[in-house]
């Protein structure tokens, strides 16, 4: 049976089902896209701007020029070489180069066996002597019982004389032996006393609070507050240096001496920082002469002390004019590109904490690349040489390496 091809056809309604309008899909897609653009625009906007940072170093003002300059070296008030204060063993060192310690650290122990017998030997007299001092005392209470009653027997005539006598002579003989017994006691005392700092000398501490810049000593070896001689004792086991106690040692020709006074105000500069100027001062110039070499000691104190400032590091000075005056303007130098104007006022942005801080300045002229600051800054201050972005004051940034 054959069917008839030519009726079929396709229901429109049926062929186009209902969907969502174009129009809708294509509004909610822009709406997408505008608001990733606009989070893109607020995040770009949250980040912080980069800057550029240079520290602000310290230099004389221009007032002051040097009258002199000289060279010397760091040194510390306060160093000691720490040995001890009997000849030993060195047991165990418990420190080493570079360490901190307190005052009165453990640094080493010596071998303690022999001061600890003796100690213990010192105990034994003690304790026997303060035995011999109980029997005396007992002894003599005794004695003493003994004599009242011949007095009262003698007082009846029941007794001779001889042995009241006799009772007399014991009681004084015990009392003089108890006057020695507790001398002897006391000297027992004194021996262990004696006995026991002997035991606490092998034990070495620090003198005062430093750094330990030398360990010269061993397990094994013998140590002794005097040389030996033959180089088989020690005569130090460590050395202890105050860093709070450094200051500069400089040697100034006498021809020049005049012009150095207590509290003049000096410029120092590390040998190993060229281009790091230290303001410090006058410290005392040392009343003699060096016959030899023609020269006087000075001593010079920083300002402000820096953990880059190490012992025994060369130096060099320079005397400034103006005497002992202690308010002689100490510059602040910072690069031109640093100094930013806001009409007549000129100020900088000084970055801290990661956010940057507008500071007004006051400033003295200009050196080379340099501008001099003589107020709003101090060294070491981080100014902002160069932005990503106009600053505002407090806004946090972002420093670039």
């Amino acid at each position: 049976m054959e069917r008839d091809l030519s009726k079929l056809s396709i229901d429109r309604a049926v062929r186009e089902k209902p969907g969502p309008d174009r129009r809708i899909i294509i509004g909610a897609s822009v709406a997408v896209v505008a608001i990733v653009i606009l989070a893109l625009i607020v995040a770009i906007a949250r980040r912080a701007p980069e800057v550029t940072v240079v520290s602000a170093r310290s230099s004389a003002g221009p007032s002051q020029s040097a009258v002199l300059n000289a060279s010397g070296y760091v040194t510390p008030q306060r160093r000691a070489t720490v040995s001890a204060k009997t000849t030993g063993k060195i047991k165990e060192v418990l420190i080493d180069e570079g360490m901190h310690v307190k005052s009165g650290q453990v640094l080493a122990r010596l071998d303690d066996v022999d001061a600890v017998a003796t100690l213990r030997a010192a105990e034994a007299e003690r304790a026997v002597a303060t035995a011999s001092l109980k029997d005396i005392e007992v002894r003599l209470e005794n004695a003493r019982r003994t004599l009242e009653r011949n007095r009262d027997l003698r007082a009846n005539e029941l007794v001779s004389q001889q042995a009241l006598d006799d009772a007399e002579t014991a009681v004084a003989s015990l009392e003089a032996q108890l006057v020695v017994a507790r001398e002897t006691v006391g000297a027992a005392e004194r021996s262990v006393d004696i006995t026991r700092q002997n035991v606490e000398n092998c034990v070495i501490r620090a003198p005062f609070e430093g750094i330990i810049v030398s360990k010269d000593a061993q397990p094994g070896e013998m140590v002794s507050p005097i040389s030996a001689g033959g180089g088989f004792t020690r005569t130090g086991i460590a050395t202890v240096v105050d860093m709070n106690s450094l200051e500069v040692e400089v040697d100034v020709n006498e021809s020049y001496i005049a012009r150095v006074t207590q509290g003049q105000r000096v410029e120092t500069v590390l040998d190993a920082y060229p281009d790091w100027r230290i303001p410090s001062k006058v410290r005392t110039v040392i009343p003699t002469a060096d016959r030899q070499k023609a020269t006087v000691k000075v001593r010079i104190t920083f300002d402000k002390l820096d953990p880059r400032i190490l012992p025994d590091m060369g130096v060099k000075v320079s005397f400034l004019e103006g005497g002992s005056d202690s308010s002689a303007a100490i510059v602040v130098l910072v690069p031109k590109d640093a100094i930013r104007r806001d009409g007549e006022q000129s100020y900088v942005f000084v970055v801290k904490d990661g956010r940057v801080e507008r500071r007004a300045v006051r400033t003295l002229g200009e050196r080379g690349t340099d501008v001099a600051v003589i107020a709003g800054l101090r060294q070491g201050d981080l100014v902002v040489v160069s932005a990503s972005a106009g600053l505002r004051d407090g806004e946090r940034v972002s420093v670039r390496t």
